[in-house]
């Protein structure tokens, strides 16, 4: 790959894919909102769909709240750019627990559109599939982190 502006392209959107992951994990809802379109949707088959931010900004958040702990794990997938337009797919390892006990794990694929915009690389629509699940109990413990043990740590 000798274009530069595809690399650009392909560094853009996986950075993007990062962002949905943390933005997820630390619970930062309108920075995950804003990396969809402003019509942007959001697709979990069987579970939710949201059709724009303001929904999908509401959406994860109720969505977060349910859980005691909740990780995901993103593997990058392909990445096909068509111009201003991009498809591409991403593979997720998700588990934790719910608040009221259950325990939730599995492994499932992102299927994503994206689109430029002016203000750079963002979903147009991101749909879920999962491929496996578990709902066996988790025998371990959400751990609450102590920053300060070493400060220096997080510098």
């Amino acid at each position: 790959m000798r274009d530069l502006q595809a690399i650009a392209d392909r560094v853009e959107i996986e950075a993007l894919r990062g962002e949905f992951t943390d933005s997820a994990m630390s619970r930062d809802y309108d920075r995950f909102a804003n990396l969809f379109t402003v019509d942007g949707v959001w697709r979990i088959p069987g579970a939710a769909e949201f059709f724009n931010r303001a929904d999908i900004r509401a959406g994860i958040e109720r969505l977060q709240g349910g859980w005691e702990f909740f990780t995901q794990s993103i593997h990058p997938g392909a990445v096909e750019l068509k111009g201003d337009t991009a498809t591409g797919r991403v593979y997720v390892e998700e588990f934790g627990r719910f608040k009221d006990g259950r325990s939730h794990r599995n492994y499932s694929v992102y299927h994503d559109r994206y689109l430029r915009t002016s203000d750079g690389w963002r979903f147009a629509e991101r749909v879920y599939e999962m491929r496996y699940q578990d709902d066996s109990p988790l025998l371990g413990e959400a751990v609450r982190p102590n920053f300060g043990l070493n400060p220096a740590y997080f510098r």
